[in-house]
């Protein structure tokens, strides 16, 4: 009965979080890679062309889905007001996600709102929410395979969310694999129509990339693969694992090679796992499912040098869950728990994250934006040719032709990579002639500095601690404590 008349209050946090979140649009912290996805969106408005650089196919960007969804913002709101509806609908995705995870979880509706909020305020949901990529639908989505699929046991979802995940993004392979062993070993049987909806789903997706671009995987892959792969042995493998897995596996990132914060949060969520588990209870089924398929990414992406925060953010949040579980279903000192992780935890992460936001806004949207605006108003022919890394704000905002270091908008330069390895930013350079270089190098230094003096001329130098200064004193002081961004050279191919 008293459930009854609280049955509404998960819905009202789902309100409360999302606006709570909405303050961060005013950091303007939006990820690099959002732009490479908006503005293939924006080339296929402009070429009927899903791609980067006018008619060429390629799949720069790594989710077909959220090409498609920002294609549909683009033509709603028009290419200059898109982005801030768009992000509002990422972050009230993945706030519905949450109330779908909470149903799975909890009885109680005090404890699914209690828990909406929280899990909403910690950083990696704030970045999911609000910085502009794909994972805010991904996470909608796969929660809503766990509720309706696999609580509601609908075939519906059995049949259509395995499609939308791996259209979403394809390394949803390992999350949609994890809850199949978990189903098969739990349940000791076989559902046969995930097992339909998943070949339908990776049918799909190779279907669509082998049929419209030539390639059994996205592009970003590959190009990944060729850029960053080396060969290191096991002693320099366990190397690399210790210096970068604090900042990747913890929410709080801090400088140096040793985290311990990381350390601490890891092994409580374990216990908490372990405690949680040890009940026998009905959700202990999701449980395992979110804790195999959490470690099971992390330790996949980096063992494979994968690098970039936003792999992690998913992850991190959900081997967070027990912890939240752990604290709200206390039977003794429950409100004592509750204050004590919001003061000790919840509290200071979500300062950290703000003070990151802002950081952050200010270097890629106050700094790295002003190179785009700067190219976009001085270039006029916007055939013209650019050669930079990474390929996100810049080509974006100059709206030039864009080679990037990496490959993921330009095949063409992986093959340089593939001839020539060390070199093949040179060789680039001189056998496609792009009218602008962008570097973090001083180019008139080095083995290749007579080259880069005889045919370019430095057109202009951007500096972040330029980008440091604001009329509100605590903006300038965040802006000093955390800066964010590269220094880079601007150069410009001389006429003859």
């Amino acid at each position: 009965m008293a459930e009854a008349k609280h049955r509404n209050l998960p819905i009202y946090a789902v309100f409360f979080a999302i606006i709570a979140k909405l303050y961060f649009l005013l950091t303007h912290h939006i990820q690099e890679d959002a732009f490479i996805t908006w503005r293939v969106a924006q080339n296929l408005m402009d070429y009927g062309v899903i791609g980067f650089n006018g008619a060429t196919k390629i799949s720069a960007s790594t989710t077909h889905l959220y090409v498609f969804v920002s294609y549909i913002f683009n033509l709603i709101f028009g290419k200059e007001n898109f982005i801030e509806p768009l992000l509002i609908f990422n972050t009230t995705l993945f706030t519905i996600g949450s109330l779908l995870l909470s149903n799975v979880l909890f009885k109680n509706n005090w404890h699914k709102a209690i828990f909406i909020l929280l899990f909403g305020l910690l950083p990696p949901s704030i970045k999911i929410s609000i910085l502009g990529m794909e994972y805010g639908i991904l996470f909608f989505l796969e929660m809503t395979l766990l509720y309706y699929g696999f609580k509601k046991e609908k075939k519906w979802a059995f049949l259509l969310l395995p499609a939308f995940i791996l259209f979403t993004r394809i390394d949803t392979v390992i999350f949609l694999g994890i809850i199949f062993l978990v189903d098969i070993f739990w349940n000791r049987k076989i559902r046969w129509s995930y097992i339909l909806g998943g070949i339908l789903g990776v049918a799909i997706c190779v279907s669509f990339n082998w049929f419209y671009f030539g390639e059994w995987v996205n592009n970003t892959i590959v190009a990944k693969k060729l850029a960053y792969d080396q060969t290191f042995t096991m002693q320099q493998n366990f190397e690399y694992f210790k210096l970068n897995y604090g900042n990747f596996w913890g929410m709080l990132k801090l400088s140096g090679n040793f985290n311990p914060i990381t350390i601490v949060i890891l092994l409580f969520e374990l216990l908490c796992f372990i405690y949680l588990i040890r009940q026998r209870e009905k959700r202990n089924y999701f449980l395992w499912i979110i804790f195999l398929f959490a470690w099971s990414k992390q330790v996949i992406f980096i063992s494979q040098k994968s690098l970039f925060d936003w792999y992690y953010w998913v992850p991190q949040i959900l081997l967070f869950v027990p912890v939240l579980i752990f604290v709200l279903e206390q039977k003794v000192k429950r409100n004592l728990w509750l204050t004590l992780l919001i003061l000790i935890y919840i509290l200071p992460m979500l300062a950290f994250q703000t003070i990151h936001s802002i950081a952050t806004g200010n270097g890629e949207w106050n700094y790295r934006r002003s190179i785009g605006i700067f190219l976009n108003l001085y270039e006029k022919d916007k055939k013209q040719w650019i050669l930079l890394e990474p390929a996100g704000y810049v080509p974006y905002f100059s709206g030039l032709k864009t080679i990037d270091e990496v490959g993921l908008v330009d095949k063409q330069i992986q093959e340089e990579i593939k001839k020539e390895k060390p070199n093949y930013w040179i060789n680039t350079v001189r056998n496609r002639k792009p009218k602008y270089l962008l570097s973090y190098r001083n180019l008139f230094e080095g083995s290749d500095a007579e080259y880069y003096k005889t045919h370019y001329r430095l057109l202009n130098e951007f500096r972040i601690k330029d980008h440091l200064k604001s009329e509100y004193p605590v903006l300038e002081k965040i802006y000093k404590l955390k800066p964010s961004g590269t220094d880079y050279n601007l150069y410009e191919k001389i006429k003859k």
